[in-house]
């Protein structure tokens, strides 16, 4: 009796040990999580015309001026620099830029905020910003938002009556509006 007690006993410990020796430690959620927007906002559309990757930073209390500085570079978000992917030829912010895989940076101010899109790819933040790097700067529009958007978003929309897609950054009581449209092909 005593030694199956002990076999079972010994039993027990080797696997509570061995499970926590080859256990996989996984990291806490971000703060910041990473997120996506796209056009077309839907899902089940697959041909996509864009698609940005960025991190939402929350303001948590603090604010807007000291996480995003008026004219200041800013990364678009939390850690990485935002990505943003043109699947075809686009006119953003009234400028044309080619199908590809870009940085999105900004510079904050009350009036308006200078929309960036840089072939820099895969930069920590904007410690590393190149202004040579630099495809396109646009002017994106600021309005005031009714309600507080506590964690930084973007988003995208199409009115049924216009052509016109806008891309909206929008963080605490501020919203920015860079119009967007495909380079339609001309046969």
């Amino acid at each position: 009796m005593k030694k199956s007690i002990l076999s079972v006993l010994v039993l027990v410990l080797a696997f509570t040990t061995s499970s926590n020796l080859f256990a996989q430690k996984f990291p806490k959620l971000d703060v910041s999580p990473m997120d996506a927007a796209s056009y077309p906002t839907h899902w089940k559309n697959s041909d996509k015309l864009v698609k940005v990757i960025y991190g939402r930073p929350q303001l948590k209390g603090r604010d807007l001026s000291k996480l995003a500085p008026n004219d200041k570079v800013w990364r678009t978000g939390a850690n990485e620099a935002a990505e943003i992917t043109f699947y075809k030829d686009v006119v953003f912010g009234g400028k044309d830029v080619k199908a590809g895989t870009y940085s999105l940076f900004t510079i904050p101010t009350d009036e308006d905020w200078t929309i960036i899109i840089s072939n820099q790819r895969n930069v920590w933040g904007s410690y590393f910003y190149k202004k040579e790097q630099d495809v396109i700067r646009v002017s994106g529009k600021v309005s005031e938002s009714n309600k507080n958007i506590e964690a930084f978003s973007i988003t995208f929309n199409k009115k049924e009556e216009a052509k016109n897609i806008n891309m909206y950054l929008g963080w605490g009581t501020k919203v920015v509006t860079i119009p967007l449209n495909e380079v339609l092909v001309k046969e």
